[in-house]
């Protein structure tokens, strides 16, 4: 993973956990130990999920902009599914509480998603190589 990747990663990963911390008090608060426990695999999950995805999509990024690009649109589509499929196979458990799993689910998402963006927005990356020479450019 390339230093930027990283800080990415960090800058998303961070506020999300303490959001997820966050969730999992109001969570035991209103709902109980089932509640805690549906917010603690709530928030597990976007946490892997997410990380997953940065790790793919800077590996695919060393290879080529179209291949980053194939990797983050489909890290997505199987994110999206997943948690589709995991939230519908586990709509009627009682283990945990659903709701407070499913908030958490939300909310952890946005929070990872809008810091991420953000940490985007603040790195600092070149668009060009300063280094690459342009053919035709400069050779004499």
């Amino acid at each position: 993973m390339q230093a930027n990747d990283v800080r990415v990663l960090k800058s998303a990963a961070i506020p999300t956990l303490v959001v997820g911390v966050a969730a999992v008090v109001v969570a035991l608060l209103t709902a109980g130990g089932k509640g805690a426990l549906g917010a603690a695999l709530g928030t597990l999950l976007v946490g892997v999920f997410f990380s997953v995805s940065v790790v793919a999509v800077s590996y695919a990024a060393r290879i080529s902009p179209q291949v980053m690009a194939m990797a983050a649109m489909g890290s997505y589509l199987v994110k999206v599914v997943v948690i589709m499929i995991v939230l519908n196979a586990f709509r009627d458990t009682t283990i945990w509480n659903t709701l407070a799993f499913a908030w958490s689910v939300v909310i952890c998402t946005l929070v990872w998603t809008g810091f991420e963006v953000r940490a985007f927005i603040k790195t600092k990356m070149l668009y060009v190589d300063p280094e690459a020479k342009v053919p035709g450019h400069g050779d004499s």
